[in-house]
């Protein structure tokens, strides 16, 4: 990997890490290999901290390594003018400091041999084995020659598809990154905004997802100083005024020190500074900075039930922040981080923030993936079953990267998903209604629960209950949410009763929750169909025509896997975007398909026309009117938010007005504080006016409030201004409004 010059004062911004005199290594790296019984003086201080790890390990063939490698780039210098040799052992500095195995640091000295000298694989597998050969073939970059402008996206996706093997391959390049990104400076300033882009999008989001904090926040402040350059000195400036004060963490410390010491608690405390980053995050969210918020403690213990006996002193001791709290040790990151969070307010009122975890925790959460050692070691001797390894990381992000890439054959297609799947920071488990469980991003909905659970049999999709109940597939996915996905070839019988009748007490004209003539208010997000999600056959096509998705779909879906394969669809099923050409004809009054519903004229002939509902026009609205896939016209008020959306995928209005007959239906949420007789009250008003109530929902109380939703057949729509009058009479309702958006699941 081609890496530059050190930059100024690079060296003083590795707090804490071991500092490297290139000069030395690049003296010792000219005189060739040491005597045959004890390792080159170029890598002692490498040996030394892999030995700080590793007590036991065997050190010769690190040295045969490092032979190879210090042979193999002779001749060949940094742009600063140091032996291109140091890179390597920069590089393996890194991994040894953060515990990696011997096999790593192996693969780490040769990671450039290939790339960059005659060194082939072949070379490689022979003398170190089939695991280094296969970690050094990860991270050596595709040649411009062969891939041109596609080289830098193909590298990636070769390089996460060999960590989709082994998470040591990406270990090593990001060691391989933060050193060059430590050395950039003598580079163009464009070619260093250039790799600084690509750091920030691609390689700090996965040194995230794998753990290894201390690489990650130092990639971040060295892209902070490159893209931010005058954020980066406004900050150092605060953090240098600040460090001239004095440490104003110190007193709190000493008093969590002497609470934890009189309970009989073995804790280490220390303070950690924040990184640059951290501090300019912090001073965007809070403006005026105190001592306190340039720093946090760190409380270390043994165990994992001193972790909490630390917590409970200090919520006993000190006055807790309780908003603040939380526990990564029993529900732990996706990235194996466990720790538990907690902020006390210190003796001046100023809020400290304190992290509890264990050493081997601590561990973990700096080292990351690095920490496991070697995680594909058979146990106890013992090979894996079938031959597969287990998961270290338990990334199920990573299992759904490599799912997609595999779709998204052009490069660029693949560069720009990958970077916006990166930018999704934080993941979600649902679980599925057959026992399943499925790992999301924050932010997926029903649309990419469909695809992960069902790939491209999700293009049936006609609907999904969300806990139990009916949901958009729009719907928006929580941690913990229960999802089933409902699929055209899979018939669904409605429950008789129970959390899936949509509501609790209710009331209709038939005594049901949901009356036949009703059920189409339900919108449970069906393919093919306007953005309300209801669906008619086409016309002329046979009911069982299996589904494709709808256009909404794109709108609605977050993962890659959703998006490629619903792309994937429309690019081999083009048709599915046109809307169906129609010959003109004199308007003529078309009844809606449903009993009871006032009649529209629409320009359409033989158009089969429904109200939409999700905002329920009623006469003298002005209203407009879609064709939608099958050939049938969906209504809309001309202030639906839905006809916006119509508009911009594209699709001509229909010319739409209403007929003589005064009858309509429409839907009404009234919004009140629970009281007794509340629901008997609003029933009766409403059956004062002659309405007759079509379906009817009242959702479980929250805070005290209480949402009815009713769909009313009127004998006149001018009545309707009335009847909502009426409504909101009703002693304990705040509100009566029109159906505007789809009632929340």
């Amino acid at each position: 990997m081609s890496a530059e010059a050190t930059s100024p004062g690079a060296r003083s911004r590795r707090r804490g890490r071991t500092s490297i005199d290139l000069r030395r290594l690049g003296r010792a790296a000219l005189l060739g290999p040491a005597s045959r019984d004890r390792l080159p003086d170029a890598i002692g201080h490498v040996a030394d901290a892999h030995r700080a790890h590793h007590p036991d390990a065997d050190l010769l063939v690190l040295g045969k390594a490092y032979v190879l490698a210090e042979m193999s780039h002779r001749g060949q210098f940094r742009k600063s003018g140091e032996p291109y040799i140091t890179h390597p052992l920069a590089v393996t500095l890194i991994l040894a400091e953060l515990g990696a195995e011997t096999t790593t640091l192996t693969a780490s000295l040769l990671h450039d041999t290939v790339e960059d000298t005659d060194v082939t694989l072949d070379q490689v597998r022979a003398e170190f084995g089939d695991e280094v050969c296969y970690l050094v073939d990860g991270v050596t970059k595709l040649e411009k020659v062969d891939y041109g402008a596609a080289a830098e996206p193909e590298t990636f996706r070769k390089m996460l598809v060999a960590t989709g093997n082994d998470v040591r391959v990406m270990s090593i390049k990001l060691a391989d990154r933060l050193h060059n990104m430590r050395t950039l400076g003598v580079m163009r300033p464009e070619k260093q905004e250039r790799i600084a882009k690509v750091t920030h999008d691609v390689l700090i989001p996965l040194a995230e997802r794998l753990g290894v904090q201390a690489l990650k926040t130092e990639l971040e402040d060295l892209v902070f100083a490159i893209l931010q350059p005058q954020e980066y000195e406004r900050t150092r400036t605060v953090i240098a005024d600040v460090a001239t004060t004095g440490p104003s963490l110190d007193p709190v410390a000493e008093d969590v020190r002497r609470t934890l010491r009189e309970a009989g608690i073995t804790a280490e405390v220390v303070i950690r500074p924040r990184h640059f980053l951290s501090v300019h995050r912090a001073r965007l969210k809070r403006g005026e900075m105190r001592g306190t918020d340039f720093g946090r403690l760190l409380v270390l213990v043994g165990e994992d039930a001193d972790c909490y006996a630390v917590l409970g002193e200090l919520h006993t001791c000190f006055t807790p922040v309780i908003s603040e709290f939380k526990d990564f040790i029993a529900a732990p990151k996706y990235n194996l981080y466990q720790s538990l969070h907690t902020a006390v307010a210190g003796p001046d009122g100023a809020v400290v923030e304190v992290l509890i975890r264990t050493h081997q925790m601590h561990k973990v959460a700096e080292a990351g993936v690095v920490a496991l050692g070697n995680p594909y070691a058979p146990v106890d001797g013992a090979e894996p079953a079938d031959g597969e390894r287990a998961d270290p990381t338990r990334p199920g992000w990573l299992s759904r990267l490599l799912e997609w890439q595999e779709s998204a054959t052009d490069p660029d297609t693949f560069w720009t998903t990958l970077r916006a799947d990166l930018a999704q920071d934080r993941e979600i488990s649902v679980f599925l209604a057959d026992g399943g469980m499925l790992g999301l991003p924050a932010g997926a909905t029903c649309v990419d629960a469909a695809y992960a659970q069902h790939g491209d049999g999700a293009h049936g999709c006609i609907g999904a209950r969300v806990n139990g109940r009916l949901a958009t597939l729009s719907t928006v996915l929580v941690d913990g949410d229960t999802v089933q996905l409902l699929l055209a070839h899979s018939p669904v019988q409605a429950p008789r009763n129970g959390p899936d009748s949509d509501g609790g007490d209710s009331t209709g004209s038939a005594g049901d929750i949901k009356a036949a003539e009703g059920a189409e208010d339900t919108h449970v997000g069906l393919p093919g169909a306007d953005p309300e999600g209801t669906r008619a056959p086409a016309h002329g096509q046979p009911q069982d025509t299996a589904p494709g998705p709808s256009p909404e779909w794109l709108d609605h879906a977050r993962t890659p896997a959703a998006r490629i394969a619903i792309a994937g669809w429309f690019a081999a099923n083009p048709e599915s975007l046109r809307v169906p050409a129609a010959p003109p004809r004199t308007p003529g009054a078309v009844t809606a398909g449903r009993r009871g519903v006032a009649n529209v004229v629409v320009d359409v002939p033989e158009a089969t026309v429904r109200l939409a509902g999700c905002c329920t026009p009623v006469p003298p609205d002005a209203v407009t009117g879609f064709t939608v896939r099958g050939g049938a016209v969906t209504v809309h008020r001309a202030e639906c938010p839905a006809v916006g959306r119509m508009t911009a995928l594209g699709r001509p209005p229909v010319a739409v007005s209403w007929g003589d007959e005064p009858e309509c239906r429409v839907t009404l949420y009234a919004e009140s504080f629970g009281r007794p007789r509340l629901l008997a009250d609003l029933t009766e008003v409403i059956a004062t006016a002659g309405a007759a109530i079509v379906s009817a929902n009242v959702e479980p109380p929250s805070e005290q409030r209480v949402r009815h939703t009713y769909t009313l057949q009127l004998p006149d729509a001018a009545g309707l201004p009335g009847l909502m009058r009426a409504m909101r009479d009703v002693p304990g309702v705040f509100d009566v409004r029109r159906a505007q958006h789809e009632p929340a699941p």
